[in-house]
Formats: C-alpha cells, structure tokens, sequence
C-alpha cells in the first residue's frame, strides 16, 4: 500500500483523535472555569484582586487609550472617505460610535489585554508548576484555584468593562479629531450623531462582550499556565514558553469565535 494511501485511509481516525481532544481539553477548561469561579467567594481575596485589577487594568490604560485613539482616528478618516461618496459625512459619528461600542472596543480591549497580562498570567503560574511552588501551596493545604485563578478572573471581571469604556470613548474622540479638526465636518453634528445612534441596547452588547471576553481569557491563561507540567511535547522553561503562546493564541480564536456567536444573538 502506497504512502498516500495510508494517509488517506488514517484520516478519519486522524479526524476523530482531534476531536475528542478537543472535547476534552473544552471539557477541562469548563471544569476548571467552574472551579476557579467558584473560589471567587472563598476567603479574603480583596487584596489579591487589587493587586491584580492594578496590573491587569492600571498597567494596561495607556495602551488600551493608545489604540483606542488611533482606530477611531483610522475609522474617522476611513468613515469619511466612504461616506463622502454618497454624500453622508454627517453621518460620521453614527459610524465610529456604533462600531466602537459593538463591536471594535470590546474586541480590541480583550485582544491587547490578551498580548500583555493574559501572556503573564499563564507564564507566572506555569513557572511556578514546574518549579513545584503549586504542589508546595496543596502541601501547606492552601486552595491554588483560590489563592491564584479566582482573583484573576475577579480582577478580570471588574477590569474587562472598564477598559473597553475608556477605549471607546477615547475612540470617539479620536474619530472627533481626524473628522471635525482635520476633515472639517461640523463638531456639533458629530456629536449629535453620536449622542442619538447609541441606545441602551447597543451599550448593553458591548458590555456583555466584555464580560464574556474576561471570563475567557482569564480561564484559558489560567488554565494553560496551571497544567503547563501536562504538556506532551516539551517540558520545563520551554513547555512554560509554548503554554503561554497557546494561551494567546487560543484566547484570539475564542475572542473572535464568541464575538460572532453574541453578534448573532444580540442582533436577533
């Protein structure tokens, strides 16, 4: 038998191996977000959640307003252009506004957020799996998913909204920047514009968004950062590098899967 046969005849078992590691790695990650939720009630976690609602959402407010700047000025000289073309540059601020607060600040916020604590959080506490500080903190009977998941994903819980605000509002002002200042569009029609495309409704989905991002990307950094010494292909300070970039990588890919699944349910 050919080579190319035998791969083709081992493709549906090739198939069926990866889908029932899916289902299980899905499975663990739902158990162990149970878990780590669970133990947000448990104990005195108000200063650990501080610690990390400084580093998670403090640390992260001038990045997030950096980019929340530059994308509403790249939607305001985008939007214009586009606009301009049938006539609608007033119609600028119901643009950037509605696309800000549905869907880019959300997005955006939990990916950035992702790059730069999401990435810690999974290195911090794979480094302490593999130099065994986690089997110490079972030893001296000390709950790990109470003293290092549950104020992650507290912390994450509180930051996630606030951050996706501020950088929707910074958005807005920047698309204010590039469309009034630089383009020349009546500032009082702008924000008129914003004021009256935004309802409750679409405040509401944003914020929604934001929550279900936290809760996801607190769990999956968690998650692979925890069971990093269960790696099957590398181990020690490499297994910490390769569960880290897979923590982001698949905090991306649920941001954006989630992000269409709440779409469709909020625009039903």
């Amino acid at each position: 038998m050919s080579a190319i046969a035998r791969n083709i005849l081992g493709l549906p078992f090739f198939l069926l191996d990866n889908l029932l590691l899916l289902i299980r790695e899905v499975g663990a990650m739902s158990i162990f977000m149970a878990v780590g939720l669970r133990n947000i009630f448990t104990g005195k976690q108000a200063g650990k959640v501080l610690r990390q609602i400084q580093f998670i959402g403090s640390d992260s407010l001038f990045l997030i307003a950096l980019i929340g700047l530059f994308t509403g000025m790249v939607l305001g000289l985008q939007g214009y252009y586009a606009l301009a073309t049938v006539g609608s540059e007033g119609m600028l601020g119901t643009l950037i506004s509605l696309a800000l607060v549905r869907e880019l600040g959300p997005v955006l916020t939990a990916i950035m957020v992702t790059g730069r604590a999401g990435s810690a959080m999974t290195a911090e506490i794979g480094v302490m799996r593999i130099s065994e500080q986690l089997d110490a903190l079972e030893v001296m009977d000390i709950n790990p998913y109470a003293f290092l998941v549950a104020p992650r994903m507290s912390a994450s819980l509180i930051v996630f909204p606030m951050l996706t605000s501020v950088f929707n509002v910074v958005g807005i002002m920047g698309g204010y920047f590039t469309g009034v200042i630089l383009l020349g569009i009546n500032g009082g029609i702008y924000m008129h514009r914003v004021q009256t495309a935004l309802e409750f409704d679409d405040l509401f989905s944003g914020f929604a968004k934001s929550i279900i991002f936290a809760l996801l990307v607190s769990t999956v950094c968690c998650y692979k950062g925890f069971f990093t010494h269960m790696r099957t292909d590398s181990v020690g300070p490499e297994a910490v590098s390769r569960a880290t970039t897979s923590a982001v990588v698949l905090s991306c890919i649920l941001i954006l899967i989630f992000d269409y699944v709440a779409t469709t349910f909020f625009m039903a």
